[in-house]
C-alpha cells in the first residue's frame, strides 16, 4: 500500500513516522510546499524575541532524518494542486516550476492553515507581514536585523499578535494594536479581559479596537496604516488576525467541507471519500462540551490527529473524541488560558450557562511571592454539568487549566469537580485551591 501525505509539518509528519513504525514496508510519500519540515512554529515570538538565537532552531527534525533513518519519501517545495479522487492521484509544481503527479492508495490531505490578511490596498508592501511558517519567521527576524524598526503596528488582538507584542518590545520597538471590531478580546469574561488590557497597556502598547483598517502606504519614511477614524506611522506592520485552513484542493476535488471551510471528518479522521482523510489546521473536529463540530487549530490536536491516521490505515482503528479548546498564551509577565466553552458558546450550544467569577491567591496566605489569579468558571444550570473556564494571573494558570481539562473530557459536574483531591503545598496553592474555591462558588449560584 501506498501512503500519500500532503504537507509535512505536526499532523504530516507524524502521520508518516507512526505508519512507518507500524508497517516498516509500506510506501509512505510526504509532499511538503516548503522547503521546512517537522518545527516548532509556536516557538517563533520568543524566537524573535532573542536576535541572537538562529530561527533554525526551532527545527525539530530534519527533511534528511526522516528520509535517512526513518525511509520517508520525503519531497520539500513540492506543491499539491489538484486532487483527482477516482485515479486517486494528487498533481502539482515543484518551486522550479516543473509539474509533478503522484498516485496513492490511501491520501492525508495535512495542509494547515493560511494566515489572513487585510483585504485593503499596500498589504503586499515590503514591511508588511504575518507570522504562520518558519519562512515567515525568518523572513521577520531578518528585516528586524536589516531595518531600524523602531515602531511597529499589529493588526489584530489575539493570541499570536499578543505574543509578538511582547517579543517586538522585549527588542526595543514601540507597538501599536488595531482591530476592527470594538471589543478587546471579546471571547473572554470582561474581568478577566480587563486584567489582560491592563497588562498590555501598562507595558506601553496602544491598544485601539474599533478601527478598520481602510489602506497601508508608504509615507515619512516608513509605512502609513490608515483606519477610519485614525491613521497610524509604524516601520512594520504586522497582520495577525487569524488563520484559515487550507482547504481548497479538498474542496475542488468533492470532498465535503465543515466549519469555517475546514475539511470535514469523522472522528476516525477520514473525509467524505473513503480513502482520503485530513488532519491538522485544516480539518475540523468534535468539540468534547458540545458533542458537535468546531474548528480550533492545536498544535497537539494536529499531532494526535496524525497519529490516528496512520493506526487507521495501518490497521488498528482507533477514534478521537474531539477536544476541549484548551490554550494557554503569555503576555509579558501574564498567563492566559482557557478551556472548554464561553458564554455566548454554552448560549448557541444550548445550555443554560452560570457562571462565577473570583479572585484568589496563587499560593497559601502566609507564603511570599504570591500573585492574584482571576477564575471564571462555567456549568450549565439543569445539569449542573462543568462547562468550562477562563484564568489569568501572573503565575500558577498555565497548569492549573489542565485540571478543568480533565474534568470537560471525563464530562464532570460542578459538584464532582469540587471534590477531586488537588494537590497543596504552601508554595504553590492555598489549602483550597482556587479552582475548588470557584467550584464551590459556582455550586452555591447553581
Amino acid at each position: 500500500m501506498k501512503f500519500l501525505i500532503i504537507g509535512g509539518d505536526a499532523a504530516g509528519m507524524s502521520a508518516a513516522s507512526r505508519a512507518k513504525r507500524h508497517l516498516p514496508e509500506m510506501g509512505v510519500q510526504v509532499l511538503e510546499k516548503t522547503r521546512d519540515v517537522s518545527y516548532s512554529a509556536c516557538g517563533m515570538p520568543y524566537n524573535i524575541a532573542d536576535a541572537g538565537r538562529d530561527m533554525d532552531d526551532l527545527v525539530v527534525r530534519s527533511a534528511d532524518v526522516f528520509r535517512r533513518k526513518q525511509g520517508i519519501d520525503l519531497l520539500t517545495e513540492h506543491q499539491v494542486l489538484s486532487i483527482d479522487p477516482q485515479a486517486k492521484t494528487v498533481s502539482g509544481k515543484t518551486g522550479a516550476g516543473e509539474p509533478f503527479g503522484f498516485g496513492y492508495d490511501k491520501l492525508l490531505i495535512a495542509a494547515g492553515a493560511s494566515p489572513l490578511m487585510p483585504d485593503v490596498p499596500g498589504v503586499a508592501l515590503p514591511g508588511v507581514m504575518a507570522l504562520k511558517n518558519l519562512e515567515d519567521g525568518r523572513r521577520l527576524k531578518a528585516y528586524l536585523a536589516r531595518q531600524t524598526v523602531r515602531k511597529a503596528l499589529i493588526i489584530g488582538m489575539g493570541y499570536i499578535g499578543l505574543e509578538m507584542v511582547e517579543a517586538l518590545c522585549s527588542r526595543g520597538v514601540a507597538v501599536d494594536m488595531v482591530k476592527p471590531g470594538p471589543v478587546f478580546l471579546p471571547w473572554m469574561q470582561p474581568m478577566l479581559a480587563e486584567v489582560v488590557r491592563e497588562t498590555v497597556t501598562d507595558n506601553g502598547v496602544g491598544l485601539y479596537a474599533g478601527h478598520p483598517v481602510e489602506a497601508i502606504e508608504r509615507g515619512g519614511g516608513g509605512l502609513r496604516v490608515i483606519c477610519r477614524e485614525r491613521t497610524f506611522s509604524a516601520d512594520l506592520v504586522l497582520c495577525a488576525i487569524g488563520v484559515a485552513p487550507n482547504s481548497q484542493i479538498a474542496a475542488d476535488a468533492g470532498l465535503a467541507l465543515g466549519l469555517n471551510g475546514a475539511i470535514a471528518v469523522d472522528r476516525r479522521l477520514r473525509t467524505s471519500n473513503a480513502d482520503i482523510y485530513a488532519a491538522g489546521d485544516c480539518a475540523d473536529a468534535y468539540h468534547l462540551v458540545t458533542g458537535k463540530k468546531t474548528w480550533v487549530p492545536l498544535a497537539l490536536r494536529a499531532n494526535r490527529a496524525g497519529w490516528a491516521v496512520a493506526d487507521n490505515i495501518c490497521g488498528r482503528p482507533v477514534a478521537l473524541p474531539g477536544i476541549a479548546g484548551t490554550a494557554v498564551f503569555k503576555v509579558f509577565d501574564l498567563q492566559v488560558a482557557r478551556t472548554g466553552l464561553s458564554q455566548r458558546e454554552a448560549l448557541d450550544a444550548g445550555f443554560e450557562p452560570v457562571d462565577v467569577q473570583i479572585q484568589a491567591r496563587s499560593r497559601a496566605h502566609a507564603h511570599p511571592g504570591a500573585a492574584t489569579i482571576s477564575i471564571q468558571m462555567l456549568a450549565d444550570k439543569k445539569s449542573g454539568r462543568l462547562l468550562g473556564a477562563q484564568m489569568v494571573g501572573r503565575e500558577g494558570v498555565a497548569h492549573r487549566i489542565n485540571a478543568v481539562a480533565v474534568a470537560l473530557h471525563n464530562r464532570m459536574t460542578v459538584a464532582d469537580f469540587a471534590q477531586t483531591d488537588l494537590a497543596y503545598a504552601p508554595p504553590f496553592s492555598p489549602v483550597w485551591d482556587p479552582l475548588l474555591t470557584t467550584a464551590n462558588q459556582l455550586m452555591k449560584k447553581l
